[in-house]
């Protein structure tokens, strides 16, 4: 291996053990959330609000903070981001008392998301080659898939030995560790040279024209809207499923469950990185998308009769939704100018993280409208997840986006 390939390896490798640490306590929240609803009196659509919070502050800030990585070292962007992140899961765990404070203080969550993911995606991008970056991007999904699935199952085992308070304040000391890790190992870069008379650093227009860029991202948005209903909702669902059969104690329970789809899932994403490049990626992303839409329109109906059922579904279906997203953001950087490649991640984020935000608000108002928790409510709640993956797949198939260097042609 020659010497700048080392380097590249080592810096792949760190910032991925980073994420880790940032990503770990990201879904204590969806896990707890029955408990948390029952603690505070929530309703669904508050409870829907609260899920929400994370990712509509990802979505407001992600444009501003990853766009600057055009301009600034990333890992100095990113570091604002972990420091965001560590006061967010701290203050949770000390003064979260409601539905008000739960929300400010998930949205500040969202926001050090914001400046670390799609960042340490950046900070990887601009230091590693052409060569190695479609594999970087799947190792760095593969490792905040990995850390996030644990922190299901974690978090609700930190919650039953010490408190909820507890292992939310956990969490902010995790990514205290990241944040020193970074600061003390990942080299900082030199802000790329400014040239005169090109674009102004917040014009998006030439992104949203790279019609290829843009298709990867619109299928992303409605991606993330699916993934998120789903970590949001799946413990929730299995729960209401087990109660409602009158099950108790049951070998997985829903939180091992979002674990073990978490880990299945990060598997699935990084076959189907390189089944995009071995089979096409526009053919891949395609037969994700149909097959979620087909199994978004069971799982709620079909997933009700037994809880075993509704645990294969789960799994199946968050699979199949996994299957897309390594292939989705290699295709929006690979197709990206270079020179523009901070605001198209920023573009990508955006649209990816505003479907986030919509994802678990709707399936909570969904449940309301419904009378709430019920077979059929969960039918139509799922149901009109599915309903948004159909338009998302008629975006990607009218743009035709082509695939990357080395993909195999659709």
């Amino acid at each position: 291996m020659t010497a700048p390939a080392r380097s590249g390896a080592r810096l792949v490798a760190l910032v991925c053990t980073a994420q880790v640490f940032v990503q770990i306590g990201a879904f204590y929240w969806p896990a707890l959330l029955p408990q948390m609803m029952r603690h505070w009196s929530l309703s669904n659509g508050e409870a829907g609000w609260v899920t929400a919070a994370f990712y509509g502050a990802y979505m407001l800030a992600v444009p501003v903070l990853v766009t600057l990585t055009d301009r600034i070292d990333a890992k100095r962007v990113y570091l604002f981001g972990v420091g965001c992140t560590v006061v967010a899961h701290l203050a949770f765990g000390l003064l979260a008392d409601g539905f008000w404070s739960a929300t400010a203080l998930r949205a500040l969550a969202g926001l050090g998301w914001a400046g670390t993911y799609m960042t340490g995606l950046k900070l990887l991008a601009d230091q590693v080659d052409a060569k190695m970056m479609s594999r970087a991007v799947t190792g760095h999904a593969a490792s905040i898939g990995i850390s996030g699935a644990v922190s299901f199952v974690l978090g609700d085992q930190l919650a039953q030995a010490f408190g909820w308070p507890l292992a939310f304040a956990s969490a902010g000391l995790t990514a205290a560790i990241a944040w020193v890790t970074v600061a003390l190992a990942v080299p900082g870069r030199p802000p790329p040279p400014r040239t005169t008379g090109g674009p102004a650093l917040f014009d998006f227009r030439p992104v949203l024209r790279n019609r290829s860029a843009l298709a990867y991202s619109l299928a992303y948005c409605v991606h993330t809207l699916e993934m998120n209903a789903l970590r949001g909702w799946g413990v929730a669902f299995l729960a209401w499923v087990a109660s409602s059969n009158g099950l108790q104690d049951e070998l997985l329970s829903p939180t091992v469950v979002a674990t073990v789809l978490g880990l299945l899932g990060t598997l699935a994403s990084v076959f189907g990185n390189e089944a995009s490049i071995r089979f096409g990626r526009r053919r891949l992303v395609i037969a994700a998308m149909v097959l979620s839409i087909g199994l978004g329109l069971a799982i709620g109906f079909v997933g009700a009769l037994g809880y075993w059922i509704a645990v294969v579904l789960v799994v199946v279906y968050g699979m199949v939704i996994w299957l897309d997203s390594s292939s989705l953001t290699a295709g929006a950087a690979g197709a990206a100018d270079p020179a523009r490649r901070g605001a198209t991640l920023a573009v990508h984020s955006m649209l990816g993280y505003g479907g986030g935000f919509v994802g678990p608000l709707a399936i909570g108002w969904t449940l309301d409208a419904a009378g709430g928790a019920s077979r059929l409510g969960w039918g139509l709640a799922f149901a009109a997840v599915a309903a948004f993956i159909a338009l998302g797949l008629a975006a990607f198939v009218a743009l035709r986006p082509r695939g990357l260097a080395g993909d195999r042609a659709d």
